[in-house]
């Protein structure tokens, strides 16, 4: 009588290559991804901190680097994990394997490193006294928004990054693939770049774009002061006008009474954003299609790996 292999499940396949997945990340050195967050988290933390989630312009811009540091770490999370394996999956696969057990233990290991790269970001810009508001919009804490937000944007960047790594079959190819799949990320978050028409429409299919959203929800982008006005008219105090300078006048009056602050938070009425409302339906609405983005992700993987039995390459 044929001896029976000691496991054949699903679930108890999803633990034994979860045990794989933790092996090889001590041992085939995939912990380097821990500190090139807290490298990376370091020195966006340093260029950024100073104003963001205090003026509309230092908060759109200090979270478009976060959104970068986010998506950066997922993608590098993954992008090699599959491919590196295709031929060790390919023949475990056909001796028995369930295709759908190795992608859940994947984003069962992904979420781990998610996790990990999510709470040292989070350290870093608190010990390098990155400012946050108190008060959060769905927890009664800023910081457990911003972390449950950082950490969907991270995954759902590294489901994404999956996907890639499940499609193409060698690690070459896998990371020329990463800058054009940052870049297109980077180009339709439809925050720092003015798009219109069909590129705009793009933007809701981006991860960028759903984490800028919801990290300037969090911050309350839409009822910070805006500077830019002020600070370009600042620029022609000296202009002269027939003997006259207006500007500096005007600028001193404003200084005098005390009336920059207002001035700054009337600019930002003039500069708001509707999908960054600061309010709980739309977090919620941003948290839940960076989820659905995460299940459609893996999901994608884990059909795309069904046919590796056909692959003759």
């Amino acid at each position: 009588m044929d001896k029976k292999p000691h496991y054949r499940g699903r679930f108890s396949q999803v633990w034994i290559y979860l045990g794989k997945f933790l092996r090889m990340f001590v041992y085939q050195n995939d912990w380097k991804v821990l500190p090139m967050a807290a490298l990376i988290s370091g020195l966006v933390a340093f260029v950024v901190g100073r104003n963001l989630f205090r003026t509309q312009e230092g908060t759109l811009t200090g979270c478009f680097a976060l959104v970068c540091v986010c998506v950066w770490n997922g993608f590098f999370n993954s992008i090699q994990s599959v491919c590196r394996e295709r031929a060790i999956i390919k023949r475990e696969h056909r001796t028995g394997m369930h295709i759908s057990s190795y992608i859940v233990a994947q984003m069962i290991y992904q979420m781990f490193l998610c996790l990990a790269q999510t709470a040292i970001l989070l350290f870093v810009c608190d010990r390098t006294e990155v400012y946050f508001p108190q008060k959060g919009l769905i927890t009664d804490w800023f910081l457990v928004d911003l972390g449950i937000s950082m950490f969907l944007v991270t995954y759902a960047s590294d489901m994404l990054s999956l996907v890639i790594s499940s499609i193409v079959h060698t690690t070459t190819t896998a990371m020329t693939m990463m800058p054009f799949m940052l870049i297109f990320q980077l180009l339709f978050s439809d925050g720092m770049i003015t798009l219109s028409g069909n590129a705009k429409k793009l933007c809701n299919v981006t991860i960028t774009n759903w984490g800028l959203k919801v990290f300037c929800a969090l911050g309350d982008y839409n009822n910070l002061p805006m500077v830019t006005l002020w600070n370009t008219i600042w620029k022609f105090r000296s202009l002269d006008i027939d003997g006259q300078k207006p500007i500096k006048l005007m600028t001193d009056y404003i200084l005098k009474n005390g009336m920059r602050e207002e001035l700054l938070l009337e600019s930002g009425k003039y500069n708001m954003v509707a999908s960054y409302a600061s309010t709980r339906e739309n977090v919620l609405m941003c948290w839940g299609i960076l989820v659905v983005m995460c299940l459609v992700f893996a999901l994608a993987s884990m059909i795309l790996l069904e046919f590796i039995d056909n692959d003759k390459r």
